[in-house]
C-alpha cells in the first residue's frame, strides 16, 4: 500500500482507503491481489487500534483473533469482519471490546464479533456448527499470542475427537443449504457463497482434512476456490456492496474483468469448477464416514480383529464393498475393455457410488476402446443409459475423473456448457444426461429403445460450435455410431433422429398440426419412415422433460401427439382426418353475437391451458383487440386461429396464465366489448403494464422476419423471431392488419426471453416480393 493508503488512523479512514483499493483507476488490483491488500489494510487498522484499545501484549492475558475470510487471509470486498476477543478472565475486557467495536460499527464496516474466554468458546462450538467450522480458520491479529495458540490447539483438537457426532450434522446443513441456494453449475443466477459447489462447500473439505479423515483439497480444488473468489471479489466490486448471487445483468462486466469473453465463457467456468467442488464434497463425505468408527463400538472398533466390510458381487470384476461400487480383487482393467461400462452400470443400477479408489484404477490401467468397439462393451453402454436416474451420479464421476471423455472425445465441447436461454435448467451435457434419464422410462413405447438411448444422450452433442448444433450433431452421432460398431442402417437411423430431434416439437408449436401441407413436408423430411417417427416422438417428450419446468405440458403433449398420429396415417396411406369444426356452443355464441353485434367471449380451463373462444362481428381487428385484452389480464398466449360463422368472427386462443389464476370471464367480456367499440386505449394500458413490469427488455436482439411457402395450405407464413415483452402479439398482429393481410392462424412458441411467432397470412390477389416487405417492414417496426 502507498503511504495515503497506510495513513489510516480511524475507522472513517480505513473505510476511505477501502474504498480507493476498490475504485477503478490505473493500479487497478484483482482478483488475489485485491484481497491480500485488502487483508493487509484492516489487519494494519486492527492491530493498531488494539494496542490502543488496552489489548496488552504477551502475557496481558487478552488477543483479538479473526475468522471467517480475514481469519482465512480471503476477505473480499465489503465482507463483514468475524473478530474474537479472547481472554483469561480479563477483568476489563468489556472496556476493551468496546473501545474496539464502537469506531468500527460507527463507520459502517459489517462486523461480527464476540468476546470469550478459550473455554466458553469451546463450549459455543460444540453445540454451534458453525462457530466450530469458523474456530478452525482461528488467526492471531494482536495481544496474548499464548492464549489464541491455546485457542486455535484447543479448537482443532475438539474438532478432531468430536467429529465423529458431527457428520450427519454437517451432511444434514449443507442438504438444507443447497435445497435453498441451488446448484452453482446448473443456476442461471447462481449463489457463490451458499450454493452447491460453492465456497460454504469448500469449509466442509477444509474441515474434514483438519479432522484428519481426508487428504487436503487437491490442486484442482484449489484452482476452484481461487475462480470462486475471484468472482466474489469483482461482484461485489461491481455491485460497490455485499453481494453474492451473480446475476445475468453484472455476468459481462465480471468475466471482462477476470479475462474471459462474457458471461457465457464465465458461466461454463463456474460450471466446471463448481461441479469439482461438488464432487469432491460427495468423495470426502463418503471417505470420512468411512473412516469414522460406528458409535457403540468403542475401543473395539479399531481392534484388526473387527471384520472388514462385506464384497458382495454385483457383475463380473465388479463387487459391493461396504457402500460403494469398487473393482473384485481379481479384477484386471488393462486386459478386459468392458469392465469400466460394467462398473458403471452395477453403480447406476445399485445406486451406490463408484469407489475413488476405483476410479483412479480404471482412469489409470483402463484401455482405449478401439473401433469398432467389441460387442460387450457395446452392450454394457446400452445397459447404463437405460438405468435411469442412476446415470446422472454415474457419468458425472466419470466426467470429473476423465473416463467419459475417454469413451467419448466429443463430449468436451458441451462439457459445462451453459444454455443460451433461460428455459433451459441444466448445463448442456447435463442436459443430454437427464434427457437420457427420462428417455429410459420411454423405452417401452418404440420398438428400438437402443438407439432412442443413444440418440437422447447425443441429441445436442453438436452445440458449442459456430454452426447449426443439429446438422454438427449428426455428424458427430455418425462418427460415434460408426466407433461404437453399430450397423450401418442405425448410423443413419441415428443420426436423422439427432438432425431431426427438434421437428416435431417446433412443428407442432410453430404450424397447424390440422393442415396438410404440414404432415406432408414432416413425413417427406422423414422419408416416411414410422421408426424414425416413433423414435422422434419419445425423444420429444424426454427432451422437454429435461430442458425445465413448464418445458413439457399437456397442451404441447396433445399437440405432438395429434401431428405424429396424423403423420402415421399419412404413412400408411390413408386419408388425413379432417380439420375439427367450431364445437356447438362456439356455433351458438356466433350466431348470437350475429344477431345482437355485441362481443362475446367463452372460457373454458383445462389442467395447464385454457382455451378463450372470441366472437364479434366480422370486422378487420379482432385479432389484435383480443390478443391485447388477453395481455392485459397476464395470459400467455400459445396458439390462435380466425374463423367465421354466420357473419361473425370466432378467433379461438390457446393460453395460461404467467402466474396466478384465470380472469373472470365478465372482465374479459367487458373489456373486449370496449377493445372492439375503441373505448378501450389498448396500446396506452399494455405500455403502462410493460413499465410496471419493468420495461422492455434491456438491449434485446434485433428482431427478424423468415417467410416460408408451402406449409400451410393456401397460406404463406411468416415467421417472427423476436425478444418477448408483454403485448408483442397484440402489436405484430395490429400491423398486420394494417397491413390488409388476413390471419388464417397464429402460433406463439416462448424460449425463456424470445419468442417464435408464427402466422399464416393471406391476402387479395396474393403476397408478391414487394407486398411482403412492407408486411415485414411493418411486423418488424411493431416488434421493436
Amino acid at each position: 500500500m502507498d503511504n495515503s493508503e497506510t495513513a489510516v488512523v480511524t475507522a472513517d479512514d480505513l473505510v476511505r482507503a477501502r474504498d480507493r483499493l476498490l475504485a477503478p483507476g490505473r493500479r487497478r488490483l484483482t482478483g488475489e491481489s485485491l484481497r491480500e491488500a485488502l487483508v493487509d489494510l484492516h489487519e494494519f487498522w486492527l492491530t493498531a487500534h488494539a494496542s490502543q484499545a488496552g489489548v496488552g501484549g504477551p502475557g496481558g492475558g487478552v488477543a483479538l483473533v479473526a475468522v471467517g475470510g480475514l481469519g482465512r487471509r480471503e476477505l473480499v470486498p465489503y465482507s463483514d469482519l468475524d473478530l474474537v476477543l479472547v481472554h483469561n478472565g480479563h477483568k476489563g475486557v468489556d472496556a476493551i471490546a468496546e473501545k474496539l467495536w464502537y469506531p468500527l460499527w460507527n463507520s459502517g464496516i459489517g462486523l461480527d464479533h464476540s468476546v470469550r474466554t478459550v473455554g466458553e468458546a469451546l463450549r459455543v462450538a460444540a453445540g454451534d456448527l458453525r462457530t466450530a467450522l469458523g474456530l478452525l480458520d482461528i488467526r492471531h491479529l494482536a495481544g496474548d499470542q499464548e492464549i489464541s495458540q491455546r485457542l486455535v490447539e484447543s479448537a482443532r483438537q475438539a474438532w478432531r475427537s468430536g467429529v465423529r457426532t458431527r457428520l450427519d450434522e454437517m451432511a444434514e446443513s449443507a442438504s438444507r443449504r443447497w435445497a435453498r441456494s441451488g446448484e452453482i453449475a446448473h443456476r442461471v443466477e447462481p449463489d457463490l457463497k451458499h450454493g452447491r459447489g460453492g465456497l460454504r462447500d469448500l469449509t466442509l473439505l477444509d474441515a474434514l482434512s483438519a479432522a484428519q479423515l481426508t487428504d487436503r483439497p487437491s490442486a484442482e480444488v484449489e484452482e476452484a476456490r481461487k475462480l470462486l473468489l475471484d468472482v466474489r471479489t469483482e461482484l461485489r466490486r461491481v455491485a460497490g456492496r455485499p453481494r453474492d448471487v451473480l446475476r445475468a445483468q453484472d455476468g459481462d462486466e465480471v468475466a471482462s474483468a477476470l479475462g474471459l469473453q462474457d458471461r457465457f465463457a464465465l458461466a461454463r467456468a463456474m460450471s466446471s469448477a463448481a461441479r469439482t467442488v461438488v464432487y469432491a464434497v460427495d468423495v470426502a463425505m463418503r471417505t470420512a464416514r468411512a473412516a469414522v468408527p460406528k458409535r457403540g463400538l468403542g475401543v473395539f472398533a479399531r481392534s484388526p480383529l473387527r471384520r472388514a466390510p462385506a464384497r458382495r458381487p454385483l457383475d463380473e470384476g465388479v463387487v459391493l464393498h461396504g457402500a460403494e461400487v469398487a473393482l473384485a480383487r481379481d479384477a484386471m482393467p488393462s486386459r478386459d475393455p468392458a469392465l469400466l461400462l460394467r462398473v458403471a452400470t452395477a453403480a447406476a443400477r445399485s445406486k451406490h457410488p463408484i469407489a475413488a479408489g476405483t476410479l483412479a484404477r480404471l482412469a489409470d490401467s483402463a484401455p482405449e476402446l478401439r473401433q469398432p468397439w467389441p460387442r460387450e462393451a457395446r452392450d454394457e453402454l446400452l445397459a447404463l443409459l437405460g438405468s435411469g436416474a442412476g446415470l446422472i451420479d454415474v457419468v458425472e464421476a466419470l466426467d470429473r475423473t476423465g473416463l467419459w471423455g475417454r469413451l467419448f472425445p466429443e463430449w468436451g465441447a458441451v462439457r459445462d456448457l451453459p444454455p443460451r436461454d433461460a428455459a433451459h435448467t441444466w448445463t448442456v451435457d447435463r442436459h443430454l444426461v437427464q434427457t437420457t434419464a427420462h428417455a429410459a422410462r420411454l423405452v417401452t413405447r418404440v420398438s428400438r429403445p437402443d438407439l432412442l438411448l443413444l440418440g437422447a444422450l447425443v441429441h445436442d452433442i453438436g452445440k458449442g460450435r459456430q454452426a447449426d448444433h443439429s446438422e454438427v450433431g449428426a455428424a458427430l452421432t455418425t462418427q460415434i455410431a460408426e466407433r461404437i460398431g453399430m450397423w450401418p442402417q442405425d448410423v443413419a437411423t441415428l443420426s436423422a433422429l439427432v438432425r431431426h430431434h427438434l421437428l416435431l416439437p417446433h412443428t407442432a408449436t410453430r404450424r397447424d398440426v390440422e393442415d396438410e401441407a404440414t404432415v406432408r413436408r414432416v413425413v417427406d423430411t422423414l422419408g416416411g419412415d414410422p421408426v424414425l417417427l416413433e423414435l422422434l416422438h419419445a425423444l420429444a417428450e424426454a427432451d422437454a422433460l429435461a430442458t425445465g419446468p413448464g418445458a413439457w405440458t399437456d397442451w404441447k403433449a396433445s399437440l405432438i401427439n395429434d401431428l405424429v398420429g396424423r403423420c402415421r396415417t399419412a404413412m400408411a396411406g390413408d386419408p388425413l382426418p379432417e380439420p375439427e369444426p367450431l364445437d356447438p356452443r362456439q356455433r351458438d355464441l356466433a350466431l348470437a353475437v350475429a344477431g345482437s353485434g355485441r362481443p362475446d367471449v367463452l372460457l373454458d380451463a383445462g389442467e395447464n391451458t385454457a382455451v378463450v373462444t372470441v366472437v364479434a362481428p366480422d370486422r378487420p381487428g379482432l385479432l389484435s383487440r383480443a390478443a391485447g385484452v388477453l395481455a392485459l389480464n397476464s395470459l400467455e398466449v400459445h396458439a390462435a386461429s380466425a374463423r367465421s360463422h354466420q357473419g361473425a368472427a370466432v378467433d379461438v386462443f390457446t393460453v395460461s396464465p404467467r402466474f396466478g389464476s384465470l380472469p373472470d370471464v365478465t372482465l374479459l367480456r367487458e373489456q373486449l366489448t370496449r377493445a372492439v367499440d375503441g373505448s378501450l386505449p389498448l396500446a396506452d394500458k399494455l405500455t403502462a403494464k410493460e413499465r410496471d413490469y419493468g420495461g422492455p427488455p434491456q438491449d434485446p436482439p434485433p428482431p427478424r422476419v423468415l417467410w416460408f411457402d408451402d406449409e400451410s395450405t393456401g397460406a404463406v407464413v411468416l415467421e417472427l423471431r423476436a425478444a418477448d415483452r408483454i403485448g408483442l402479439l397484440h402489436r405484430v398482429a395490429d400491423a398486420l392488419e394494417r397491413s390488409g393481410v388476413d390471419v388464417v392462424w397464429a402460433r406463439v412458441s416462448t424460449l425463456g426471453s424470445t419468442v417464435v411467432d408464427s402466422f399464416a397470412l393471406t391476402a387479395a390477389g396474393g403476397l408478391d416480393a414487394a407486398g411482403r416487405r412492407e408486411v415485414e417492414r411493418a411486423v418488424l417496426l411493431a416488434a421493436r
